[in-house]
């Protein structure tokens, strides 16, 4: 018996060694894991659908499913906004315009992906951009060809929207809004105007009643998408901001009735139509998308939110590169690259720079957004 007891125990030994060598030893049935997610929509004007990739832990994506948002996308959204599809603080919810029937959606988002839990109006005309804050939602309308822009606001409870009473509130009149989003404390929301060149702010009561808008100049031509540090600094893509139309980044502060002070005014990147725009987790660095010159450039952000060009060629997409998203934890940038219906996985580094690690093809044509947790 001891004999027998010793051979089962030098077995079972020589398999842990066998796991550990191959870099399985102690993990999960799931040994790769999967650590996070990335959700694209289709924006198809037949049946908008999310598209959701699994996240392993090196950065690199497989295909999930696809989840009907039982709205409609619409042709020619695709490229002019961000934040069409956005997570919740703690990824629980996962929210979607649908800017062809004028309404949103709801989804759950568990290890096994996600449920559908409502379907609510727009309270107006092509929804194209979501921002989420705790339980309060805000939706940002064009208005389409048929009338003005305006935001609305939702308080969010198990999955289910209900309109705020006083929350719509207008633009600055008829424009081409990109994206609309809460500062870190939430109590303010910004909306870039790309028409006119305005940034519009909305105080947020205890209620989230948003107030009337705002209106302000940018510091630069064509405003766009947009981040906030951790500090509250506002930095701005602007895609005709810099000398000769080429493209820029701002930075602004906001007081606490919603003023903007520009601390960095219009920094070039030397590219053309800088569009999407994220700021790292630890508020470090900016990247911005320039879609007609298809690169991403980078930007460090000092402590009182000054911006200075990192690189400006920090990767060559390729393709037409139309929106981005930051992993959780920032080491993983993703691009929506149009041009080559795919998006494209880059590695960030600690000092800024990028290395290109997958490129996930087999994204539809006209798709829209893009969400990473």
């Amino acid at each position: 018996m001891k004999k027998q007891n010793l051979i089962i125990i030098l077995g079972l030994f020589a398999l842990f060694i066998t796991a550990f060598s191959s870099g399985g030893a102690i993990a999960p049935a799931n040994a790769q894991g999967v650590v996070g997610s990335v959700y694209i929509m289709t924006n198809s004007a037949s049946g908008n659908q999310v598209i959701a990739y699994n996240r392993a832990p090196d950065g690199t994506l497989t295909w999930q499913a696809n989840y009907a948002t039982n709205g409609l996308g619409i042709t020619g959204l695709t490229g002019s906004n961000q934040g069409g599809l956005v997570l919740s603080e703690d990824s629980r919810w996962l929210i979607v315009a649908n800017a062809g029937s004028n309404d949103v959606s709801v989804f759950s988002v568990n290890h096994k992906g996600l449920t559908l839990t409502d379907k609510a109006s727009s309270q107006g005309t092509m929804p194209i951009s979501i921002t989420i804050h705790g339980s309060l939602v805000y939706v940002l309308n064009t208005g389409g060809a048929e009338s003005n822009g305006n935001i609305a606001g939702y308080q969010l409870n198990d999955g289910q929207l209900s309109p705020i009473s006083g929350s719509v509130q207008p633009l600055s009149g008829p424009t081409a809004p990109a994206q609309i989003s809460f500062n870190p404390s939430g109590t303010v929301l910004v909306v870039t105007e790309k028409s006119t060149s305005k940034i519009d702010t909305f105080l947020v009561n205890n209620k989230g009643v948003a107030s009337a808008p705002n209106v302000q100049a940018s510091s630069g031509g064509t405003p766009f998408g947009f981040d906030f540090t951790r500090s509250g600094t506002l930095v701005v893509s602007e895609a005709a901001g810099g000398p000769s139309g080429t493209s820029a980044v701002s930075s602004y502060s906001i007081s606490d009735s919603g003023s903007l002070t520009t601390v960095s005014a219009s920094v070039p990147d030397t590219q053309l139509a800088a569009c999407w725009l994220v700021v790292n987790r630890n508020s470090q660095f900016a990247y911005t998308a320039n879609a007609h010159s298809t690169t991403i450039s980078s930007y460090t952000i000092s402590s009182n939110g000054r911006i200075s060009l990192l690189d400006s060629k920090a990767a060559t997409v390729g393709g037409t590169d139309l929106d981005m998203a930051l992993a959780r934890n920032s080491r993983f940038l993703y691009i929506f690259d149009n041009g080559d219906h795919a998006i494209v996985t880059y590695e960030v580094h600690a000092n800024g720079s990028l290395t290109w690690l997958q490129t996930t093809s087999g994204i539809p044509a006209g798709a829209d957004g893009l969400a990473a947790n």
